[in-house]
């Protein structure tokens, strides 16, 4: 048997058993036979992964060599772990591919798990576990059915091999613990590369370095786009202005440079013209696909918040409405960091929240989708012709939680009082430019921010129980008064009235214990404060 298998991948005759154990030559049998199906199959990998990369893969050679030079030469020594993390779309996958077809052929032996988060689902851990040890040690069946029974297997195989593996989009603990887990499972100069869209996932799992893939520059993003669109690798001329537009609404991110070029192949240029704007108001559906993947995975809070910044905070400052995002119940020390270790936002060094356009644009058009003819039954409402549309014909308002109003400043809207008071579930609202009756009988109790510029009563409704605010915020206002005596406003932390020309006295704040910023500037008529302002902390 051993001489037929010998004579089939080496073309050897036969092995000479005189005069020594018959265990040792059947160890190194064994070891010529691994090494001809080892080559056989890195090779069948390879041609595979080299055909996949057959195409244009604008920028990736550039940051394949960072990685093979600054996280994974092995002058680095012992075993490493590399994560490759980024927003979807971002190509963390082709590069860990290019990376593999590289240099897979210097190691004793080599795996790519591709899809191990949705694999784990269909398959389970057992599974990938099983194809791993397959391509690791060459062998067919793996008799194996428990996850900690191959954990063993794993650990007593590997430990002095020099391997390669590349997990490919993991987001859970257990698919690290299950699959590879900590450096003293393989041998010296191995090296573990992993793709995710979860920073922090990696970064407990012990992960040596953090490369964060990068965004095209304009250059690579116009070359991928132009391959997509001219199959070649620049622009036709008279499309170049036409090109630069689409390609700085695509945000360096290759995967959208790719849905758009494709779409745009072979059209001409006036339908280029034509639908531009289109595609920012309303995203193309492939191409939310890319995106919205790094949504669906997040929880129902997390959500709620990222819809809230991409419909009214994106581009305000964290420690400014902290606050506001704590009365939401969104937890924003927590899951502020989980958006940003996911990739969803950033926070500049000012503090300023900060969301990629695309990724606004895929917020937006989810809320957008609520109800597609109807944007009184969506939840958020930031576009002035949807709420004008709904306050003029007065439609269904009650699935509204959040209204931003900016009115151009020559055109005066007439609010109806009638919608206002039919928005049970208002949570947040910020106008201007806004006109109104000479009365005002109900705000939604839920109401926890109020940013009304130019409010045109002298008062708040009496019958308003703002048992919820916040803020409120009233620039150049006509209020005389805030309300009378003792209102319980216990959430109430910020109160501010700038250019209320007509404030003449500030209320009772015995209700207020919580008011950290009052103020009043440019309020020329006032003359008496409360003397209940100096009881607060």
């Amino acid at each position: 048997m051993w001489k037929a298998a010998l004579t089939e991948v080496g073309g050897i005759s036969g092995w000479d058993l005189r005069n020594r154990p018959e265990a040792k030559v059947i160890r190194e049998i064994v070891g010529v036979i691994s090494e001809e199906l080892n080559g056989e199959v890195n090779g069948k990998l390879n041609r595979r992964f080299s055909e996949n990369n057959s195409e244009h893969l604008v920028g990736i050679d550039s940051r394949v060599e960072e990685m093979l030079d600054y996280y994974l030469c092995e002058e680095l020594g012992g075993v490493r772990f590399i994560g490759i993390c980024g927003m979807a779309g971002m190509g963390k996958t082709t590069l860990a591919r290019a990376i593999y077809s590289r240099i897979s052929g210097d190691f004793e032996a080599s795996s790519f798990i591709a899809n191990v988060s949705e694999e784990t689902k269909y398959q389970g851990l057992v599974a990938l576990q099983k194809q791993l040890l397959s391509e690791i040690l060459m062998e067919r069946e793996i008799g194996i059915s428990d996850v900690c029974d191959e954990i063993d297997v794993i650990n007593k195989r590997l430990r002095d091999k020099r391997v390669l593996i590349v997990l490919d989009d993991v987001d859970e603990d257990q698919q690290l613990k299950a699959l590879v887990g900590k450096h003293d499972r393989f041998g010296l100069g191995s090296r573990i590369i992993l793709t995710s869209r979860d920073r922090h996932l990696l970064e407990r799992c012990g992960v040596d370095d953090v490369y964060k893939i990068k965004e095209l520059n304009d250059d690579e993003a116009l070359e991928l786009f132009s391959w997509k669109a001219f199959k070649k690798p620049y622009p036709i001329e008279d499309y170049v202005e036409l090109l630069k537009d689409f390609v700085n609404y695509a945000k360096g991110i290759p995967d959208a440079i790719n849905v758009l070029g494709y779409f745009w192949f072979a059209r001409s240029k006036y339908e280029w013209k034509s639908t531009l704007n289109r595609v920012k108001e309303v995203p193309d559906f492939h191409l939310l696909h890319v995106l919205q993947r790094d949504f669906d995975w997040l929880k129902n809070t997390q959500k709620d918040l990222f819809l809230d910044i991409a419909c009214f905070f994106e581009g305000e400052n964290i420690d400014c409405i902290r606050d506001i995002l704590e009365s939401f119940g969104y937890y924003p020390d927590y899951n502020i960091n989980v958006l940003r270790d996911k990739h969803l936002i950033t926070i500049d060094e000012w503090g300023t929240i900060r969301m990629n356009g695309l990724l606004q644009s895929m917020g937006q058009e989810i809320v957008r989708r609520e109800s597609p003819e109807e944007p009184g039954a969506r939840s958020r409402l930031w576009h002035y012709e949807d709420v004008y549309h709904v306050l003029m014909h007065n439609t269904e308002t009650e699935l509204i939680e959040g209204i931003v109003l900016k009115a151009p400043v020559y055109k005066k809207v007439q609010l109806s009082v009638e919608s206002l008071s039919k928005m049970k579930n208002l949570r947040l609202l910020k106008i201007q430019n806004v006109l109104l009756p000479n009365h005002l009988f109900y705000l939604s109790e839920k109401l926890r921010i109020i940013e009304w510029h130019g409010y045109p009563l002298n008062s708040m409704p009496a019958s308003f129980p703002p048992i919820k605010l916040v803020e409120l915020k009233m620039h150049c206002s006509t209020i005389i008064q805030l309300w009378k005596g003792i209102v319980s406003l216990d959430e109430l932390k910020l109160i501010d009235l700038s250019d209320s020309q007509k404030l003449i006295e500030t209320p009772d704040f015995s209700g207020a214990p919580n008011l950290k910023h009052l103020i009043l500037r440019r309020c020329t008529k006032l003359y008496k404060i409360h003397a209940s302002l100096g009881n607060l902390k």
